[in-house]
């Protein structure tokens, strides 16, 4: 009975999360971005400005989160990623996997889909905040490689899409890409969430029976230096680059489950 209970509450709890994170994207597009328009201030620093609004508004989510009981966290090595310029790749087990992210890295940019761009909820923030949109083709390795060589710290989901239940990781070489044309190495973050949550396709109501636990690891910088002495050229050198990605976020994943 006190698990059947607790789990609709959890289902309660995560309803007004998401009507909290729904409310709180129109306020900052209605209220918080157009005042930050009328600033005297210079593109740059209305985009940092933006940004920071943004890091803010996810760690106060991840804490009403936290504090409802939906959800539980550990996060180690968080002070890798109080550096500027960092390129983190991480697995993508579950819808607020960037939430998560978000929260723990200052002047944070993202590679993002397309659609957010036309949800009234996010839209707000994500164009402000100057996010990178994975449909500019070409552009996007460019436009990752200037966000990164500004001091910004950007997150790729190397997948493109969230983790399928199988739990086979299937990497695209985009985020590769930008690792070996920018010369930029990679900090590396493996997230675990036990039992599994918001997966590819699943309702947010559809809560887990038990409360479920994020462990985050972020990991020592791999660097991208060795795959660069590559006579074969970028395209050979981002093809290792992902194989060693993949073999790597299997083996974090299989030890943490081991």
């Amino acid at each position: 009975m006190t698990e059947r209970l607790d789990r609709y509450w959890r289902i309660c709890a995560t309803g007004l999360c998401f009507s909290g994170f729904g409310i709180g994207g129109l306020c900052l597009r209605l209220i918080a971005f157009p005042l930050l328009r009328l600033a005297v201030w210079p593109q740059p620093r209305r985009t940092a400005v933006a940004r920071w609004l943004v890091h803010a508004s996810m760690r106060s989510f991840v804490w009403l989160m936290r504090t409802l009981g939906v959800l539980s966290y550990d996060v180690r090595g968080a002070e890798k990623l109080r550096r500027g310029g960092l390129l983190v790749l991480a697995n993508h087990p579950s819808l607020i996997d960037v939430v998560f992210l978000i929260s723990l890295v200052r002047r944070p940019d993202c590679v993002v889909k397309a659609p957010l761009l036309r949800n009234a909820f996010t839209r707000g923030p994500v164009r402000m905040a100057g996010f990178i949109c994975n449909d500019s083709g070409a552009g996007l390795v460019d436009d990752a490689i200037a966000s990164l060589r500004a001091g910004n710290n950007l997150i790729i989901f190397p997948e493109g899409t969230r983790t399928p239940l199988s739990g086979e990781l299937r990497l695209q070489r985009g985020a590769a890409n930008v690792a070996v044309r920018g010369g930029i190495d990679i900090t590396p973050v493996v997230i675990r969430c036990r039992p599994p949550t918001l997966t590819k396709g699943e309702k947010w109501y559809h809560v887990p029976y038990r409360r479920a636990h994020f462990d985050i690891v972020v990991g020592d910088d791999i660097a991208v230096r060795p795959f660069l002495d590559n006579p074969a050229g970028d395209a050979l050198a981002a093809r290792r680059l992902t194989d060693t990605l993949a073999e790597y976020f299997a083996l974090e994943l299989a030890r943490a489950d081991a």
